[in-house]
């Protein structure tokens, strides 16, 4: 069993910081800062999934203030690898019909929303019930879902 590497605090005044680790460089760097959470949130959470697309493995931190000091909030990553690619990113073709294209909006559109709210890696169990909804609501029940999960993020 692999043990997540320790984060060091960031330097100077807390502010919200996401630091990824560099596994070919045993390092850690800024990857995002901000005065304000939601930036650092959506930053993490589109830099997990470009990097779990590549296949690169993902370790991050999030450092933000609490009590007027650093505090290591916790990111709920479940994995540290990437699963399989899901079938409606592959890049081998276009969408043939328009219904294929819906799904693969709405997946996109409640991926950005899980996204937002702090939830930025899935496990299998998760991916399953996202297509779940996907296949089961048309696009404007998807796009509330996706806002509501959304205000939460914004919490």
């Amino acid at each position: 069993m692999r043990t997540r590497p320790e984060s060091p605090e960031p330097q100077g005044d807390p502010r919200w910081v996401a630091m990824l680790y560099r596994p070919a460089t045993k390092s850690w760097r800024a990857a995002a800062e901000s005065p304000h959470r939601s930036p650092v949130l959506y930053a993490l959470g589109e830099m997990t999934q470009t990097m779990r697309a590549r296949g690169d493995e993902v370790t991050v931190a999030l450092w933000g203030p609490k009590d007027g000091t650093w505090h290591l909030f916790d990111t709920s990553l479940k994995q540290t690898t990437s699963p399989g690619p899901h079938p409606e990113t592959e890049t081998s073709g276009e969408p043939t019909s328009l219904a294929e294209r819906m799904t693969g909006r709405r997946h996109q559109v409640l991926m950005a929303g899980l996204s937002k709210a702090g939830f930025y890696d899935l496990t299998p169990e998760d991916d399953s019930t996202v297509q779940a909804l996907v296949e089961r609501l048309d696009e404007p029940a998807v796009r509330r879902v996706a806002h509501w999960l959304a205000s939460v993020g914004t919490r």
